[in-house]
C-alpha cells in the first residue's frame, strides 16, 4: 500500500519539484510588496499561521488553499505562486498552514483548518472558496461536514474543490504512515469525507489523469458518494495538477472565483 500512494516514484523529475516551487513561492511573495500579509495567526501554535494575499482593488471574494503532504509535511510557503489565478480575477487569497503528524492527529489538523476558515471568513466579506490539494483536499471536503463550520460561515462558501483528495483514510491504515497517523479503524472512517452526507455547497472533485490509481479511485469514490462534479485533467499528475490554480483563465479557477 506504501506504493500505491508513493506519488513521487512515478513523476518524471520529481526531486526538482519542491525547491522549484518554494523559489517561485518566494519570489511571488516579494513581488506582491504590501499586498502580501505574513504569518497572520489564527490559533495557539506557531504553525496555526496564515499568510493573505490582496488582490488589486476591491475585492470581489476570498479564496482559501490548504497545502497537502500527508498531513506530515510543508507549509505554506511552498504555495504562494498559486495564489496568481484567483488574485488576477479580484480574489483575496488566504494559504494557512497546520501542525502535522505525529504532533496532533489528523482530527486535531481539521479543527485547525475549520478555526483558519473562521478566521478568515471573519476579516472579510463576500463569498468564500476553499481549494485543496491531495491531505489538504481532505481537508477541505471535511470542511462540509455538519457542523465543523458555523452556519454564517457554511453560508458563504460558493464552491468548494478537492484537487487529489484522499476521500477514505482506510488504505492508509496499511501504509506504513500510520506510525505517524495513528490511526484506528474507528478514527479513518470518522476522517473519511466519503463518508460524510452529500453536501449543499457545490463541489468539483478534481484529479490528474496521470496520477496514482489510488488517487483516481479515491477521487471517483468521492464524486460518487457526493454525487457533484468530478474533472479528470488530461495528462497532468500529482505533482503539476495544482498548476492551474495559479492560471486566471483556466477552468479551475473560473470554478472558484464564479461558483460555476
Amino acid at each position: 500500500m506504501d506504493d500505491a500512494y508513493a506519488n513521487g516514484a512515478y513523476i518524471d523529475g520529481a526531486a526538482d519539484y519542491v525547491p522549484r516551487w518554494a523559489q517561485t513561492a518566494e519570489a511571488f511573495r516579494i513581488g506582491l510588496g504590501a499586498r502580501a500579509r505574513l504569518g497572520l495567526s489564527y490559533g495557539p501554535s506557531e504553525r496555526m499561521a496564515l499568510d493573505m494575499f490582496r488582490p488589486e482593488g476591491v475585492e470581489q471574494g476570498t479564496l482559501i488553499f490548504v497545502h497537502g503532504g500527508y498531513w506530515l509535511k510543508f507549509d505554506r510557503s511552498y504555495w504562494s505562486h498559486l495564489a496568481a489565478g484567483a488574485l488576477a480575477r479580484g480574489w483575496a487569497v488566504a494559504m494557512p498552514s497546520y501542525d502535522l503528524c505525529p504532533s496532533v492527529r489528523i482530527a486535531g489538523i481539521t479543527q485547525q483548518i475549520a478555526q483558519a476558515v473562521i478566521e478568515v471568513a471573519g476579516g472579510s466579506t463576500g463569498p468564500i472558496s476553499l481549494a485543496g490539494h491531495s491531505a489538504g483536499g481532505h481537508l477541505v471536503s471535511r470542511m462540509l461536514a455538519p457542523g465543523m463550520l458555523p452556519e454564517v460561515v457554511r453560508a458563504r462558501l460558493t464552491h468548494v474543490v478537492p484537487i487529489s483528495p484522499v476521500a477514505n483514510l482506510e488504505p492508509l491504515l496499511r501504509t506504513s504512515m500510520n506510525a505517524d497517523f495513528g490511526m484506528d479503524t474507528g478514527m479513518a472512517r470518522a476522517e473519511s469525507p466519503a463518508h460524510q452526507p452529500k453536501p449543499a455547497v457545490p463541489v468539483t472533485v478534481w484529479v490528474g489523469g496521470e496520477e496514482r490509481p489510488a488517487f483516481l479511485e479515491q477521487a471517483q469514490l468521492l464524486a460518487e458518494a457526493w454525487g457533484c462534479d468530478h474533472v479528470v485533467t488530461p495528462g497532468e499528475h500529482h505533482f503539476n495538477v495544482i498548476d492551474a490554480l495559479a492560471d486566471p483563465h483556466s477552468d479551475l479557477i473560473a470554478r472558484l472565483t464564479n461558483g460555476a
